[in-house]
C-alpha cells in the first residue's frame, strides 16, 4: 500500500486520540523529511457512540522544499504497509489544508469520520497512526506507524434511588445500569456485564461526592444494592472506565430523608 494510494484513499474504518509517537516507529522514504508532531481530537481519547463523529487531525512536518500534502491513516494492527491490520479508517479529503510555518514547515489539518458501521466491537481499544508525507519536490516520507492512538465504545450510566421521600433508617433500594455502544450493525446500547461500579453520595448542601460501596453488573448490565437513609443528599454511579470503554458518572438521584 504506497503512500500515493494513501493519499487519493478517502474512507474506510476508525479511531481515537494521538498519544506519543512510539519507540519503534519506522519511517520510510526522502529522509529529508521528517514529521515533529502529530494529534488526533486534541490529544483526547476518541468515544464512538451510535452515531457519526468527525474528528480532527493535525499533522506538523518540515522538507526543504517544504509540504504539498499529508496523510494521517489510524489502523488496528501491527503495520499498514504490510496489511497486517484489521481496521483502517482514512481521511475524508484527499487534499489536507497545510499551512506554512516557515520556509520548510507546514501545519496539515484534515479530518477524519468516526463512523460507528465501519467499526467492529473487538478493535475497540489501541489503534495507531500511519502517517505519509509528501514534499513540493515530489519527495515523500512515511512512518508506519508514528504513535498509537484510541478508541472506545461510548458507555452509559443510570441511577434510580427510591423510594423518595424514605424514613430516616429505613432502606434506600438503588437501581441503574452500565451500558455501552454496539457497532458494526446493531448500533444500539447494550448492557455491560460483571463491571465494578462504585456507588457515591453526596450530602445536600455540599459539593464533594464520597464512594460508599462498590457493587458489579450482572450479565445484562443492571445494578441494584441498598443502603440506609440517614440524611437528605443525591446518590449516582460511577463507571471507572476500561481500556475499550470510557469513564462515565450518573447524574445524582436526590433522596429526601424524613
Amino acid at each position: 500500500m504506497r503512500v500515493s494510494t494513501l493519499i487519493s484513499a478517502v474512507g474506510a474504518l476508525a479511531l481515537t486520540a494521538l498519544i506519543a509517537p512510539t519507540a519503534h516507529a519506522t519511517v520510510g522514504g526522502s529522509s529529508d523529511i521528517r514529521i515533529l508532531s502529530a494529534t488526533v481530537n486534541g490529544g483526547k481519547d476518541i468515544v464512538i457512540g451510535t452515531t457519526t463523529k468527525t474528528i480532527t487531525a493535525t499533522v506538523t512536518s518540515t522538507a526543504p522544499s517544504n509540504i504539498k500534502n499529508v496523510s494521517l491513516v489510524l489502523f488496528h494492527g501491527t503495520h499498514l504497509n504490510t496489511d497486517d491490520f484489521d481496521g483502517v479508517l482514512n481521511p475524508t479529503s484527499n487534499q489536507a489544508d497545510c499551512r506554512t510555518v516557515n520556509g520548510t514547515t507546514s501545519t496539515c489539518k484534515l479530518t477524519i469520520s468516526g463512523n460507528p458501521t465501519l467499526l467492529k466491537n473487538a478493535t475497540a481499544g489501541t489503534w495507531k497512526a500511519y502517517i505519509s508525507v509528501v514534499a513540493k519536490d515530489g519527495s515523500w516520507a512515511d512512518a508506519d506507524p508514528y504513535s498509537s492512538v484510541r478508541i472506545q465504545r461510548k458507555s452509559l450510566l443510570t441511577v434510580n434511588a427510591s423510594p423518595e421521600p424514605v424514613g430516616k433508617g429505613k432502606t434506600i433500594t438503588i437501581a441503574g445500569k452500565l451500558s455501552r455502544a454496539s457497532w458494526w450493525d446493531d448500533l444500539e446500547y447494550h448492557g455491560y456485564a460483571n463491571q465494578p461500579v462504585k456507588l457515591q453520595f453526596r450530602k445536600a448542601g455540599t459539593a464533594t461526592y464520597t464512594t460508599v460501596k462498590t457493587t458489579y453488573t450482572d450479565s445484562s448490565g443492571n445494578l441494584k444494592t441498598t443502603v440506609r437513609a440517614s440524611v437528605d443528599g443525591y446518590w449516582r454511579y460511577w463507571f471507572a472506565g476500561t481500556t475499550t470503554t470510557p469513564e462515565v458518572k450518573a447524574a445524582g438521584d436526590y433522596v429526601d430523608v424524613r
